[in-house]
């Protein structure tokens, strides 16, 4: 575990998405490969056309030049699309962090009922990170993952 850092997060540009990559295949639980990913259409190139678009965004976090984490978040669908933290990082309030900024910017563009999708493997952490932080679980989809919603006010 990293200790005595300082997180600082920004919104990600295309120039992060080798670090979400990065990331996301680093990652200890809902692990999947560069080659898993493509096979869902989760590509360097589909990363670059979402966020490049109006109705998506990214956040990610960093401990001096080093990426720790990321969120992203689809305001046409409603949905927190990923939320991953690098075993190293986690426990250091992070994802909470990065959750936080998918939340605000969906309220922020009038998602009032937004929603994710975990595994639902026994033993994954995820499903509790989320019911904590104010998350309801809504239903076990046909795959097995879990759909959660929340409400989010507009804050002024």
């Amino acid at each position: 575990m990293v200790k005595n850092i300082a997180i600082t997060i920004r919104r990600s540009a295309e120039s992060d998405i080798p670090a979400l990559f990065q990331i996301r295949t680093a990652v200890r639980e809902n692990h999947m490969t560069l080659a898993e990913l493509a096979a869902a259409d989760v590509t360097a190139d589909s990363v670059s056309t979402m966020l490049g678009g109006k109705h998506a965004a990214a956040w990610i976090g960093f401990d001096g030049e080093t990426p720790l984490g990321f969120s992203m978040a689809r305001a046409d669908v409603g949905d927190v699309f990923a939320l991953f933290v690098l075993p190293e990082a986690e426990g250091l309030g992070l994802g909470t962090k990065l959750l936080a900024e998918a939340e605000c910017w969906l309220a922020f563009r009038d998602v009032t009922n937004a929603w994710l999708l975990t595994g639902g493997e026994p033993g994954l952490r995820a499903p509790g990170f989320y019911l904590k932080r104010g998350w309801v679980c809504e239903r076990r989809e046909a795959d097995g993952q879990i759909r959660f919603t929340k409400q989010l006010k507009r804050h002024m």
